[in-house]
């Protein structure tokens, strides 16, 4: 069996003004993160949608001092960006009960969620990974799922970040390191 993680494609990682953005090069990528989420929920796939989540007042949160203040519970950077925010709310809509949204606080989708518990019910054994930013909340979920025996498929033409030589790096990390296959739309 295997499952589709939807990482922080948000407002605040992808807009214009988003307050962490990848900017072009995260919107470069919004029909394909679409078209493989429609894909996988429409064959009735696992989707989970992990969520990046701070609170304004969380002087204790370590991201605080190394990014600006991003997702911020309830504001309108926290919510999917373009097509997908549509996608996703015709999906629930439609009663699709394989779409499941996470909330998470660490770079890994694993991390203080029930991420794996989700996972293991439904007996996942490949993750399938889109979103941002390749290099951190993708590359940690990524590190994680290997770790706790997953195979990992990265769709290189649906992952980015506002950090070209970090998103180059990851990708080769993810096939070279963690023995991912790196795949994208054509071959």
């Amino acid at each position: 069996m295997k499952a589709l993680i939807v990482i922080d494609y948000t407002n605040d990682f992808i807009a214009d003004d988003g307050k962490l953005t990848c900017g072009e090069r995260g919107q470069s990528i919004e029909q394909r993160i679409t078209e493989i989420t429609r894909e996988f929920v429409e064959a009735g796939e696992y989707v989970v949608f992990t969520i990046d989540i701070h609170d304004e007042n969380d002087n204790y949160h370590p991201e605080r001092s190394l990014f600006p203040l991003h997702n911020i519970r309830g504001t309108k950077g926290r919510k999917l960006y373009g097509e997908l925010e549509k996608y996703y709310n015709e999906a629930l809509h439609d009663g699709k009960t394989n779409v499941h949204w996470i909330d998470k606080t660490r770079y890994s989708a694993f991390t203080g969620t029930d991420l794996e518990v989700k996972l293991r019910e439904r007996r996942i054994e490949e993750l399938h990974l889109i979103g941002v930013c390749t290099d951190i909340c993708v590359l940690h979920t990524a590190i994680d799922a290997y770790n706790k025996g997953l195979k990992v498929v990265i769709h290189r033409d649906a992952v980015e970040s506002f950090n070209p030589i970090g998103h180059d790096w990851a990708l080769d990390h993810f096939a070279n390191t963690l023995g991912a296959k790196v795949v994208k739309k054509g071959g």
